[in-house]
């Protein structure tokens, strides 16, 4: 661990030992807007500026004018910029924008480039940058894709896991998914399929020894995995796959003792809950994932560990829809969920708040940005940033 690291928690964990009034300020980034406004990703730089990227356009991996952009908020501001360009590759799509700060202080940017309108062709790009200070969008000093390399233990790992599935499915679904497993078994075992296709979403999460963990999905494969670094982003591995029914778009914390939970979204059959697994290796192997007591529709999950090590998580909390964006809160490392509490409510088909995204900066204050649509304030969508402490959560609706 670095004196850096060391630094930056202590001066956090003495910020949160400070009992505080509850707060909560909330704002729409830009005007609501006619084109898509989605997958954002925020953080909170070391001058106390908020970063947000998002991917803007017609559409979404069909539409070749769809680009990351950006705005920042400054130090003690409370107006947004401009929105800015932050990464556009023209004629293709830019989408799902995630970010982190290493510990070397260089802010990274990863996104999917979309190639042929098909996720699963998509590859996955990374940029940093060192000159982020001023106004307006990063510096980027640097720029390239990471190409991995699941090999044959992730196949093997994948037909083993996709066999038990079969077991445990009705004969009913079986009949009727059949072609489909028998592809998925084909697919696994072909290099190119295993190579493309990998797409972030949430936050990469930096361990206290300074490795990097890119959590990653698979529209093709309908499961996960991670690239992880251990030389600051210079080379990256792919860990073996974080098998379930569906569970996509990982988003990862630590607990005391060093295994990692990675909390994913549920694309699989009903019931609709958060997926949850962990490993005990840094990341490099993970446990079959299981349902947790928490709903999820399937829309993103965003999970932070917070610097007192109490764990939040924020998602859409209901079996069915996106009108409702709820938090929950832990002491106890997942045990139990002892607090909840609402970040948007509303009645089914009157908004849709959803992806979001969710940073503790360093005097406590969490920071959380999501994709929002409300009918009762007209047309368009936009990015909606929100602000606020421990101990809101705690003050439940």
């Amino acid at each position: 661990m670095t004196k850096n690291f060391l630094f930056v928690l202590t001066g956090l964990s003495l910020a949160l030992s400070v009992s505080a009034e509850p707060f909560f300020t909330s704002q729409l980034i830009a005007p609501l807007s006619d084109l898509h406004n989605h997958g954002s990703s925020v953080v909170e730089l070391p001058n106390g500026d908020v970063l947000v990227t998002w991917y803007k356009g017609s559409g979404e991996r069909t539409a070749d004018d769809v680009k990351i952009v950006g705005a920042r908020m400054r130090q003690r501001m409370e107006e947004w910029s401009e929105v800015f360009d932050v990464a556009d590759f023209e004629g293709f799509a830019d989408c799902n924008a995630a970010m982190t700060i290493d510990q070397e202080g260089k802010v990274w940017l990863f996104w999917p480039l979309v190639l042929a309108h098909r996720w699963e062709a998509s590859i996955l790009m990374s940029r940093y940058s060192t000159e982020y200070l001023n106004p307006g969008c990063p510096k980027w000093d640097w720029q390239e894709p990471i190409i991995l390399k699941p090999g044959e233990k992730f196949a093997e790992d994948s037909l083993a896991a996709i066999e038990d599935f079969e077991k445990d499915l009705p004969e009913a679904i079986t009949e009727r998914i059949g072609d489909q497993l028998e592809r998925l078994k084909e697919k696994v075992q072909d290099p190119y399929s295993r190579q493309a296709g990998w797409m972030p979403r949430a936050n990469a999460t930096v361990l206290p020894n300074g490795r990097i963990l890119l959590p990653l999905y698979s529209d093709g494969f309908s499961y996960s995995l991670v690239a992880y670094s251990d030389d600051h982003g210079e080379t990256w591995q792919a860990s073996r796959p974080i098998l379930s029914m569906g569970g996509v778009q990982p988003s990862i914390v630590w607990k005391e003792d060093g295994t990692l939970a990675a909390f994913m979204r549920d694309n699989g059959p009903p019931p609709k809950r958060i997926i949850y697994s962990e490993s005990t290796d840094g990341g490099e192997t993970w446990s079959r994932g299981v349902d947790l007591d928490l709903f999820d529709t399937g829309a993103g999950v965003q999970a932070n560990r917070l610097a007192n090590g109490n764990w939040i998580v924020l998602n859409n909390d209901v079996e069915g829809g996106r009108h409702s964006l709820g938090l929950h809160l832990s002491d106890d490392e997942g045990k139990t969920w002892k607090w909840s509490r609402h970040v948007e409510l509303v009645e089914p088909e009157a908004g849709s708040f959803s992806y979001p995204s969710m940073y503790q900066g360093r005097n406590g204050d969490i920071h959380c940005t999501y994709s929002y649509k409300k009918k009762a304030d007209g047309p368009g969508e936009t990015i909606k940033y929100c602000r606020f402490n421990e101990e809101w959560v705690k003050a439940g609706d």
